[in-house]
């Protein structure tokens, strides 16, 4: 398996849950913030799922590509769609990375790694923000949440 492949088998154990856990937030939570400075509840959603984008764009073009700013959406719905949208234009571009690009240095916020170091540190803040949206639905009073990972899919042979 390919290097690409396997983060990108990796990361959608990651991301399908995301989207699992968007699925069991009310409307009215989309504005739902545990603190004052807090990201709100939809626009942390849309901060996972444009990020990852951002950071594989950034690898791709091999320079520091920020990200498309999303702020139209009113329901859980227009940011479920936002986050399914962002995941398949995100895996295509995955798909596309070849090993000069995972090996080329990026300059990134005056940090510099290769693009394989970003795609990891683009994994850990997807990872990173979950968790924080794990919070969140749980303070607004959902239970039954999907588990934070899901297995891979067992090999038959």
């Amino acid at each position: 398996m390919s290097v690409v492949a396997q983060y990108l088998q990796e990361w959608l154990r990651h991301r399908s849950v995301l989207q699992e856990l968007v699925e069991v937030i009310p409307d009215e939570h989309i504005d739902f913030k545990p603190w004052d400075n807090a990201m709100p509840m939809g626009s942390l959603i849309v901060h996972i799922a444009s990020s990852m984008k951002m950071f594989v764009d950034t690898v791709k073009n091999g320079t520091f590509t920020p990200p498309t700013k999303i702020d139209e959406y009113h329901t859980i719905a227009e940011v479920r769609n936002i986050v399914d949208q962002l995941t398949e234009e995100t895996i295509r571009e995955l798909k596309e990375l070849n090993a000069q690009q995972l090996e080329k240095e990026i300059e990134f916020r005056n940090f510099l790694g290769t693009g394989s170091f970003w795609l990891s540190t683009a994994k850990d803040h997807e990872i990173h923000h979950k968790g924080q949206l794990f919070t969140y639905v749980r303070m607004v009073g959902v239970e039954n949440v999907p588990f934070m990972i899901k297995q891979p899919p067992q090999n038959n042979n």
